[in-house]
């Protein structure tokens, strides 16, 4: 495990609700890792390091999909979960507006609004997800089940497969 970091918010929001948790942080150069070389830098299977995608349907709502960093998002499926007839990727730039992160640090945990929140199916199979702590260079493991509980979020089948 990596050496202690200073809190996020995200850790900050897990501490006051009594979710236990750990951290590890990871080098970044010129502001960007992408998913599979922050699971590489932290000794994580992809399959367990799970990134952050945020999205607007045809009714203008916002809805967070979260799916391991080595897969894609089906845009089809994932309008089917939020009862969409269309859903499209927001643009880098509306990232901060939307959700108060930034690329490579959004996290489903602690965003300005609570959106509804689809986890990938493929956590059903595993103990401890890791997703972003809100920050770049920093992520967070937790379980699957508060995850689920501090983001209100439901699994859902929303890979490409």
């Amino acid at each position: 495990m990596s050496k202690k970091i200073a809190k996020t918010n995200v850790m900050r929001i897990l501490d006051s609700i009594k979710v236990k948790y750990n951290q590890y942080s990871y080098p970044v150069i010129d502001g960007h890792v992408d998913g599979i070389s922050v699971a590489n830098h932290i000794g994580k299977d992809c399959s367990v390091v799970f990134k952050t995608l945020v999205v607007q349907g045809h009714s203008k709502s916002f809805y967070v999909f979260v799916i391991p960093v080595a897969e894609n998002l089906d845009l089809k499926k994932a309008s089917r979960s939020c009862g969409e007839k269309n859903i499209e990727m927001i643009h880098v730039k509306d990232i901060n507006k939307v959700t108060g992160y930034i690329r490579g640090g959004c996290s489903p945990i602690g965003m300005k609004k609570q959106y509804k929140t689809f986890i990938d199916e493929s956590a059903r199979n595993i103990d401890k997800i890791i997703v972003s702590a809100g920050k770049i260079g920093y992520q967070v493991e937790l379980s699957v089940e508060d995850l689920i509980m501090a983001t209100g979020a439901s699994l859902s089948d929303i890979v490409v497969r």
